[in-house]
């Protein structure tokens, strides 16, 4: 489809998102973004998992507004505390420390702020322009994908969550082993059987998603923040400064391009998303400078870079997980996650099944980046007040709403225990330096890989070879194990641990 024959349906979408639900859902997601973006120990990660138990009060649309504004939110809100207090609140902007708190010790906390909340809008903008854009030649397979291209998708999602995984390769390989192990709990859908469920008639359905999400990512990381000691609260520098020169003005342009160029690419690779995008970009900066050794002194490419590069990288880094179903990052398997609890199944067909949900999203993604610019360049001190909230406070509220999100779903007080389980997995886990996101994923992919691998078979007659006589299926076969194999070569960066 041409960009012109884009108009209607994107029109149809802004009709969707101004809509006074979906618009006060995107109003939410903006808010709460920017908030846990600015409290460090939060996160997009934990808020999305702790949300997903009362996302069913409303519509799957506006639900996924609110997830999605919660994640790209985040990206803005963390720049405001790595300016003014050098701890980033959200890890994609922990680069954005170094010359972005440079400029506020030299009084000039107000002038980087922003560059910051500008160049994170038009990352933004133009990462949600190229969703629009990219989605469209990928949904024509709808028509064309059949259960074995679906199997070996999933097959290669399976390749993608070892590749998201920090630290070493065979640590997410058994994580994601270990992930599609337990997705498999409950009733074998084939033959009706019970697998693994230890005779716990709540287990028949299988383990739940909600409370798997909620321990890893959201009790697992009070535990975390907790045990490392953090200060009771946060010391805030002055918002302050002169105004910027016309160099400086054209100089922090340039880098915005550069750094949307960067995660608009980064964002749609398995294993990428903002915090990638955001270390890139820092490198093309510090590669492209005519003189290098201001960056970390106070440069306002250090800042606008960065902080373009992870907005462009978060909406970018819809079109894997719309249109094919794959996550490229862990807040983004948490979202995919919501659509499937919401019975919504991403892949090529859901611009065709689900038009309204969307082009809904996809222009709710431009209001929402307009509201975040809107927030966050007037009310910059408000939220520099935010980060100053005792954690005293902050963590027992959270724990009683991570216990009241994972009772909610199934009413079951199982579903405590499993949350419990896996937050202590989830911290021990950081503790050892392995990313628990293969883990997730591999849950998340279990069910569908097993569904579409039994339907290519009876299809086939039990031949496993249509798995490399459909020329998709092969091509994505291929795609994983060239993958796997750069994987292998390639050193990894550790994964989180407490120190």
């Amino acid at each position: 489809m041409a960009v012109t024959g884009m108009l209607q349906p994107l029109a149809a979408g802004f009709a969707t998102a101004l809509a006074t639900p979906q618009l006060l859902a995107c109003l939410i997601g903006a808010l709460l973004g920017t908030a846990v973006g600015v409290l460090p120990g939060l996160g997009p990660i934990t808020t999305i998992a702790l949300l997903l138990p009362f996302i069913f009060a409303v519509s799957p649309t506006a639900a996924v507004i609110m997830l999605a504004g919660i994640y790209y939110g985040a990206q803005y809100g963390g720049s405001i505390t790595a300016i003014l207090v050098n701890v980033p609140g959200e890890a994609s902007s922990a680069i954005t420390c170094v010359d972005g708190h440079a400029m506020a010790r030299q009084g000039r906390a107000r002038f980087a702020l922003s560059v910051a909340a500008i160049s994170s809008f038009v990352g933004g903008t133009v990462g949600t322009l190229l969703v629009a854009v990219a989605a469209q030649p990928l949904s024509r397979l709808a028509s064309y994908v059949q259960a074995a291209d679906y199997a070996s998708l999933m097959v290669f999602g399976l390749v993608a969550a070892v590749l998201m995984g920090r630290g070493a390769i065979w640590k997410s390989l058994l994580l994601t082993v270990v992930g599609v192990i337990l997705g498999a709990v409950g009733t074998d859908v084939a033959s009706g059987e019970e697998r693994w469920t230890l005779g716990i008639p709540a287990l028949y359905d299988g383990i739940g998603f909600v409370p798997v999400a909620i321990g890893l990512f959201g009790l697992a990381e009070i535990i975390r923040t907790l045990a490392s000691g953090r200060p009771a609260r946060l010391d805030v520098l002055p918002l302050s400064g002169r105004a910027a020169t016309a160099d400086e003005r054209w100089r922090a342009a340039a880098a915005t391009l550069r750094g949307t160029a960067t995660g608009a690419v980064l964002g749609m690779l398995p294993g990428g998303g903002p915090v990638l995008a955001s270390f890139a970009s820092y490198g093309v900066e510090r590669a492209w400078a005519r003189h290098p050794h201001m960056l970390g002194r106070g440069a306002v490419e250090g800042v606008a870079g960065p902080e373009a590069a992870n907005n462009a990288a978060a909406q970018t880094s819809f079109v894997p997980l719309l249109t094919l179903g794959l996550p490229s990052n862990p807040a983004v398997a948490l979202l995919l996650g919501a659509l499937i609890v919401h019975g919504v199944q991403p892949g090529p067909g859901i611009i065709a099944q689900e038009p309204t949900l969307f082009w809904g999203l996809v222009a709710s993604m431009w209001v929402g980046n307009a509201m975040l610019l809107v927030l966050n360049l007037p009310l910059a001190s408000l939220w520099a007040r935010v980060a100053q909230l005792p954690y005293d406070y902050l963590y027992p509220a959270t724990i009683v709403l991570s216990c009241a999100g994972a009772y909610a779903v199934g009413r079951n007080v199982i579903d405590l225990w499993i949350a419990a389980v896996f937050g202590v997995v989830g911290w021990l886990l950081r503790r050892w330096r392995c990313d628990p996101s293969p883990l997730l994923l591999g849950f998340i992919l279990s069910r569908p890989l097993e569904e579409n691998l039994g339907r290519a078979l009876a299809f086939s007659a039990g031949d496993a070879t249509i798995f490399l006589r459909r020329p998709l299926s092969a091509a994505l076969l291929g795609v994983a194990a060239a993958l796997t194999l750069m994987a292998v070569r390639r050193p990894r960066p550790l994964a989180e641990s407490e120190e």
